[in-house]
C-alpha cells in the first residue's frame, strides 16, 4: 500500500483471499483461521488507507453467523479508511459452495475520481453474464482478484476487456504467477502493464484520452451498445424472397 501510494496510486487491488487465506488452498477448514487476527489486520489496513488517502480492494473470507459458511469477499475501503461496501463472490465453484463458502447475491459498482469500477472474483471469469452486467452498468474498469488454476484464464480476461471495451485489472497471489501475472488490460484487450517478478506491484493510469484507445472507448463501445439492441439494423432489414428462402441457390 505504501509503495502504491508513493507511486501516485489512488486505488490498490489485492488478490482473492489475501487476508484470511483462500480455501481449499491453503485453508482446509475454517477452524484454522483466527478470525480475531483477520479483523485486527483489516482494521490496520483501514487505518493505513486513511493515512495514505488510498482506496483499497482487499480479498478475504468474511465470516457469517455460525453455522453458515463465510462469504468469499472483496472488502472495499475508502481513502478515508472506512469500510464502505463489500463484494461477495456470487458464482462460487462447486467445491467452494459445497464445502467452504456461502455465495453472494449482488454486484458491486463504486466510483473513484470519476471512474466507475465493478468487482468480480476468479472463477466468475467463466460466467459472461457477470461481465455483460458490468458493461450495462457503465463501468470503466472491472477488478478481478483471483487465485487462478490455469493459463486460459488470462485469455478470457483479455477477451472480456476487448469485447466490452473497458479496463480489466488482475490481482493474483505470487504462487500463481507462473499461470498469470497481476496487471492491467486495456479496453482494446492489450496488456498495459504486468508484475514481471513473482512479487511486486504494477502502476497504471486509466486515461480516457489515450489516442490508442480512441476506437475502443469512443467508437466501438457506444456502437456495440446500440447494435446490441437491434436498433442500429432496423432500417437495414429488407423483405426479399432470396433472403427468407434458406435453400435457394
Amino acid at each position: 500500500m505504501r509503495d502504491a501510494a508513493a507511486g501516485g496510486a489512488r486505488l490498490v487491488v489485492f488478490p482473492e483471499g489475501m487476508l484470511s487465506g483462500y480455501a481449499k488452498n491453503p485453508i482446509q477448514d475454517w477452524g484454522e483461521v483466527n478470525w480475531d487476527a483477520v479483523r485486527d489486520e483489516l482494521e490496520q489496513v483501514m487505518a493505513l488507507a486513511a493515512a495514505l488517502k488510498l482506496w483499497v480492494v482487499l480479498g478475504s473470507a468474511h465470516p457469517l453467523t455460525p453455522p453458515h459458511r463465510p462469504h468469499n469477499s472483496l472488502y472495499l475501503i475508502s481513502d478515508q479508511g472506512k469500510l464502505v461496501d463489500r463484494y461477495d463472490k456470487r458464482f462460487c465453484s462447486a467445491t467452494e459452495t459445497n464445502r467452504f463458502y456461502t455465495p453472494g447475491r449482488d454486484p458491486l459498482v463504486f466510483e473513484v475520481d470519476g471512474f466507475r469500477f465493478g468487482c468480480a472474483v476468479c472463477v466468475e471469469i467463466n460466467f459472461p453474464a457477470v461481465f455483460t452486467e458490468y458493461d450495462e452498468r457503465g463501468v470503466d474498469c472491472v477488478l478481478l482478484p483471483s487465485y487462478p488454476v490455469d493459463r486460459i484464464f488470462f485469455v478470457k480476461a483479455r477477451a472480456y476487456a476487448a469485447v466490452h471495451n473497458y479496463w480489466l485489472a488482475l490481482s493474483v497471489p505470487s504462487e500463481c504467477a507462473e499461470l498469470m501475472k497481476s496487471g492491467l488490460i486495456g479496453p482494446d484487450g492489450e496488456v498495459m502493464g504486468q508484475v514481471e517478478s513473482a512479487e511486486g506491484i504494477v502502476l497504471n493510469d486509466l486515461d480516457r484520452d489515450a489516442p490508442e484507445l480512441d476506437i475502443a472507448l469512443n467508437k466501438a463501445r457506444p456502437w456495440r451498445a446500440v447494435a446490441g439492441t437491434g436498433e442500429f439494423y432496423a432500417d437495414a432489414y429488407v423483405t426479399d424472397p432470396r433472403s427468407t428462402e434458406k435453400t435457394m441457390l
